[in-house]
């Protein structure tokens, strides 16, 4: 017991002075990112009367979730969250199924304009989005779709939320999944072409299972992107009923008084989806972001 003692404290890292010093700088800095959050929540299990006289930086007497409740039952919550999975499900299933197929023909075949094909999906998130937002504006109001949408045209529709984040997000995963099938065996695709398979048959039932990490990190990030999108849902959205989440939290703030507490309560509650997102597919999120970090 005792040689195995000694080994095991000849076989510690002797603490020194850097490393003492990054260990106080990583905690330091979680505590940085994690302050906002926890003040967020304790402002929302207080009461505004209480925080309105002795100050948000003071000790709380009364702690309830009396805010949480008023939030989801004033800004009409639930009908917003349906609003939203209207939006993002959709968005997020194109986006991935359209961009797999241009990775997989970027990748698994050769051809002159390979690499130009690819930069110009990539250079579309390049793109900052209040250059295009008037003339993109303009067009979502001359394009009509009787009968297609409440609206009458693709402006202050669903479907014209789905179609722009599809648009701009296409590129980064296309950029992502074609990377990532280049670390795919050509001799998949060379086997299955040998055996009669057809490029439909290659790219669904061959390379397609095979991303299935890489799909699982993309789907995770674009769902959070897209749940949390403020900016193209408030230009290209006019009706309050069509909006998506985000907008929820207009609905707490009075035309003469707005109660910070109530609204972080409610901003807690945004975010509920979006955690129960991430860690569903955490495995699959980190096994897709450091596969190959161990490869030469």
């Amino acid at each position: 017991m005792s040689a195995f003692t000694t080994a095991l404290s000849k076989q510690r890292t002797p603490l020194r002075p850097a490393r003492i010093l990054l260990h106080v700088f990583l905690a330091g800095t979680a505590l940085a990112w994690l302050a906002p959050l926890l003040w967020a929540i304790l402002a929302a299990l207080r009461p505004y009367a209480e925080t309105s006289t002795e100050g948000y930086v003071s000790w709380p007497d009364t702690l309830s979730l009396d805010n949480f409740t008023n939030a989801f039952q004033q800004s009409d919550m639930l009908h917003y969250f349906g609003t939203t999975l209207l939006i993002a499900v959709p968005a997020v299933l194109l986006t991935l199924f359209l961009s797999s197929m241009v990775a997989f023909y970027v990748s698994r075949f050769d051809f002159r304009l390979n690499l130009a094909l690819l930069l110009v999906f990539t250079a579309g998130n390049l793109l900052p989005q209040q250059v295009i937002i008037t003339p993109l504006y303009r067009l979502y109001l001359l394009i009509d779709l009787p009968g297609i949408t409440m609206s009458g045209k693709l402006y202050d529709s669903a479907l014209g939320l789905v179609l722009i984040h599809v648009a701009f997000q296409s590129g980064f995963c296309a950029f992502v999944l074609s990377n990532y099938m280049r670390s795919l065996p050509h001799e998949l695709t060379e086997a299955a072409l040998v055996d009669g398979a057809s490029v439909w048959r290659q790219y669904w039932q061959i390379t397609l299972p095979l991303c299935r990490p890489a799909m699982a990190a993309l789907a995770t990030l674009l769902s959070i992107w897209i749940y949390n999108d403020f900016f193209w849902a408030i230009v290209l959205i006019s009706t309050g009923e069509n909006m998506p989440i985000t907008s929820a939290l207009n609905n707490l703030s009075g035309q003469y008084f707005t109660d910070p507490n109530l609204i972080a309560a409610g901003a807690l509650l945004t975010a509920i989806p979006t955690l129960i997102v991430y860690f569903v597919l955490q495995r699959q999120f980190v096994s897709g972001l450091t596969l190959g970090a161990n490869k030469g």
